[in-house]
């Protein structure tokens, strides 16, 4: 793809993927500024335009004002940045506020016809959508097993986004001898060109077998099928080689910026 194509798309992702989906349950979206952020979420968040716009000591009131919001309730809270971001020295503003910078991914975009096929499965692996609770509860047991930490709150944040859009988060599970091996999902969002691939864990004993490749095939026949033409995920360094043998294009990367009561 031409660099030309490229800032296309990185155009048309800050136009309509700068905001957030409510994501049911207790949780709500608020705006402050320039900025939508999360609340009643498993830690906050904040995101904005590419441009905030507000520049010197009022962008340091604004991140002043987000992380006391969030220590008044006595809540972590995740600042999405992107690379191209502006004012540039956004993220230096962040750390001399208490924000720390955890692992960058890679904003990655393909069109959901071209990535779309039959999911391509390991012997003894089947593939299903998921909404019901104890399955959920599985997948979240699944993934605080890959990560080595306390992912219990994943079941009740896919409850909550199924609850509120029953058809706009679509939770798929490859399960191995009655076992959750891999789960993973896609996020629409009405009026937008982008469905989000999410997810996409798989245990350690069950990787480099495909699995995550059928899974994100699934997930774009399924995107192709409502007719949303474009697929995006922010990858990780393990991801990032996998998708771009698929053919997805890198338009940015993006960091979350953190703060912790």
């Amino acid at each position: 793809m031409k660099d030309s194509q490229i800032n296309e798309l990185r155009d048309v992702y800050d136009a309509q993927l700068r905001g957030v989906n409510a994501p049911g349950g207790s949780a709500r979206v608020e705006k402050d500024g320039p900025l939508t952020r999360v609340v009643g979420w498993h830690r906050g968040f904040v995101t904005g335009p590419r441009d905030l716009g507000v520049y010197g000591a009022e962008l340091d009131a604004l991140i002043t004002r987000q992380r006391d919001f969030y220590a008044a309730r006595g809540e972590a809270v995740e600042w999405k940045t992107r690379a191209h971001d502006l004012p540039a020295d956004l993220t230096d503003r962040l750390a001399a506020a208490g924000f720390v910078a955890e692992d960058s991914e890679t904003v990655l975009i393909g069109r959901s016809a071209d990535l779309a096929a039959a999911p391509a499965l390991p012997d003894g692996v089947t593939l299903r959508r998921v909404t019901a609770g104890a399955d959920l509860q599985r997948i979240a047991a699944m993934e605080s097993k890959v990560w080595g930490e306390d992912w219990s709150w994943l079941a009740d944040d896919l409850t909550a986004r199924i609850e509120n859009s029953p058809e706009g988060t679509v939770v798929l599970v490859a399960e191995a001898g009655g076992q959750v091996v891999s789960a993973a999902w896609l996020v629409f969002k009405d009026g937008v060109d982008f469905a989000g691939l999410w997810g996409g864990s798989t245990l350690e004993e069950w990787r480099g077998k495909g699995i995550y490749r059928a899974m994100v095939a699934c997930r774009a026949q399924i995107a192709a099928a409502r007719a949303v033409p474009y697929v995006y995920v922010d990858a990780s360094a393990d991801s990032a080689p996998i998708l771009t043998r698929l053919g997805l294009e890198a338009v940015t990367t993006t960091t979350p910026y953190v703060w912790s009561p």
